[in-house]
C-alpha cells in the first residue's frame, strides 16, 4: 500500500474523480447531444445514434487492449497518457468533418474509458488500508456520477448556445484538468517488477474474474433499460413537462453519488454479500418502476432508488481485485467492458419489449429480469467462492 497523509490521499483522489467527470460528460452528455450533431451533419437520429455505439465499441476494445499494453508503465504515466488521447479523441471529434469521421473520433475517444477507470481504481485502492478499498473506488467514481448531475447539463446548455461541437471542446479541457490533477498530486506507482502482457492476459484464465464481469454485463443492464427510455417515458406516461424531465433525469445521478458514498462503507466489511443485496435492490426497483411510472412523485423516488443500486459498479471493481491476482489491470479495466456490454443489452432487450407491444414501462420489467439473471451468476460465483475455501481449509486440517 502507497503510504500517504489523508490530505494527500484526498488530493490524489479529487484528481483521479476529475478525469472520471470528464469522461461521464462526454459519455452521457453525447447523448444529448444527438439531435443537434444529426442536424449539423445532415444526417437522420437513428444514425446519428451508431456515433453512441462507436463509442462504446472503443471503451470495450480499449480496455483490455491498452490495460495490457500498458502494464509495464507506471500508472501515474499511464493516466496521463490515456486522458491524453481521450483529449485528442474530443478534440478530432469538435472537429469532424463529416458523420463518418465522426465515427471514427468517438471510437478512439473510448478506447481509454475502460483502461482510465480500472487503472484509476488501482491507485486509489492502493493508497488505503484493505479494509478502506472499496471506499477509496466509490470515492473515486463520484467523478462519474457528479457528471451526470452537473457536467452533462452543462455540455447540452453549450451544445445549445454555441453549437455541439463545443461541449465536445468542453469535455477535452476537462481532460487536460486531469492530466494536470494527475501529474501534481498523484502519486509516482511504477509498475510491478514481474509485470507484463502475458501475466496480465492470465486473469482470462479464472472463472471468477468471468463470473464477476457476467454479474456487471447482465445485472447492470437493468438500469440502462430505464435509462435509455427514461425521457419517453417520462413525457408519454408520467405526462411532465420537458424542464420536470431534465430534473427527474438528474434524480438518478443523485442516486447514483449517494449510493457510491454510502454503499461503500458496506462492502468493505461484506463485499459479495452486499453485491447480492444491490442486485435484489436493483431487482426490486425495477420490478415497482412500471407501477411508478404514472405519477411524477413515485417515479422521481423510483429513479433515484435505481440510481443508488448503481454502487455495484463500484462494489464489482473492489471483487475484481480480490479475484484477478497478480494480473489486476486487465481485469479491473474489463470491468467497463463488462458495463458497456450491459448499456447494449439493456437498451435492447428494452427496445425489443416496447416494439413488441409491451408498452413504455415495460423496460422495467425487462431490467428486473436482467437483475435476477446478475443474482444468479453472483450465487454461482458465491457457491464455488465457499467450495474452494472449504477445501482450502480441509487440507490445512488434514496437515495438522
Amino acid at each position: 500500500m502507497h503510504q500517504a497523509s489523508k490530505a494527500n490521499t484526498g488530493l490524489v483522489l479529487f484528481a483521479l474523480a476529475v478525469g472520471g467527470f470528464a469522461i461521464g460528460t462526454t459519455e452521457f452528455g453525447t447523448m444529448s447531444l444527438l439531435p443537434l450533431f444529426a442536424s449539423g451533419l445532415g444526417i437522420d437520429a437513428p444514425t446519428a445514434g451508431h456515433v453512441i455505439s462507436a463509442y462504446a465499441l472503443g471503451v470495450v476494445v480499449g480496455a483490455p487492449t491498452l490495460a495490457v499494453l500498458g502494464a509495464r508503465l507506471n500508472r501515474r504515466t499511464l493516466l496521463i497518457l490515456l486522458m491524453a488521447m481521450f483529449v485528442l479523441g474530443n478534440v478530432l471529434s469538435a472537429l469532424s468533418p463529416s458523420y463518418a469521421w465522426l465515427l471514427i473520433f468517438r471510437f478512439i475517444c473510448g478506447l481509454p474509458h475502460g483502461a482510465y477507470f480500472g487503472i484509476a481504481a488501482l491507485v486509489a485502492s492502493s493508497l488505503v488500508p484493505e479494509d478502506r478499498r472499496t471506499v477509496a473506488v466509490g470515492r473515486m467514481f463520484l467523478g462519474l456520477t457528479v457528471a451526470t448531475i452537473a457536467g452533462v447539463p452543462f455540455s447540452d446548455w453549450l451544445g445549445h448556445i454555441i453549437g455541439w461541437r463545443w461541449s465536445f471542446g468542453f469535455a477535452a479541457s476537462l481532460g487536460v484538468l486531469t492530466m494536470t490533477c494527475v501529474r501534481l498530486f498523484a502519486p509516482s506507482v511504477p509498475a510491478d517488477a514481474d509485470a507484463s502482457p502475458l501475466r496480465e492476459l492470465s486473469a482470462l484464465r479464472r472463472a471468477q474474474v468471468w463470473l464477476t464481469l457476467g454479474i456487471g454485463a447482465i445485472g447492470f443492464g437493468g438500469l440502462f433499460a430505464v435509462y435509455t427510455y427514461l425521457a419517453d417515458i417520462l413525457t408519454s406516461v408520467t405526462h411532465v413537462s420537458v424542464a420536470m424531465t431534465a430534473l427527474i433525469l438528474s434524480v438518478l445521478g443523485v442516486g447514483l453519488t449517494i449510493g457510491n458514498l454510502v454503499v461503500p462503507v458496506f462492502a468493505d466489511r461484506a463485499l459479495m454479500r452486499t453485491a447480492g443485496i444491490l442486485l435484489v435492490w436493483s431487482a426490486a426497483t425495477l420490478i415497482v418502476f412500471p407501477l411508478a411510472a404514472h405519477n411524477v412523485w413515485t417515479i422521481t423516488l423510483d429513479v433515484f432508488l435505481i440510481g443508488v443500486g448503481g454502487a455495484l459498479a463500484t462494489v464489482l471493481q473492489t471483487r475484481l481485485m480480490d479475484v484477478a491476482e497478480d494480473a489486476q489491470g486487465l481485469a479491473a479495466a474489463l470491468n467497463h467492458s463488462a458495463f458497456n456490454t450491459a448499456n447494449a443489452l439493456g437498451p435492447f432487450l428494452g427496445g425489443l419489449a416496447i416494439a413488441g407491444g409491451f408498452g413504455w414501462t415495460s423496460p422495467g420489467w425487462v431490467g428486473a429480469l436482467l437483475a435476477v439473471g446478475g443474482l444468479v451468476i453472483w450465487a454461482v460465483s458465491l457457491h464455488l467462492q465457499r467450495g474452494k475455501e472449504s477445501a482450502e481449509q480441509k487440507r490445512i486440517e488434514s496437515r495438522v
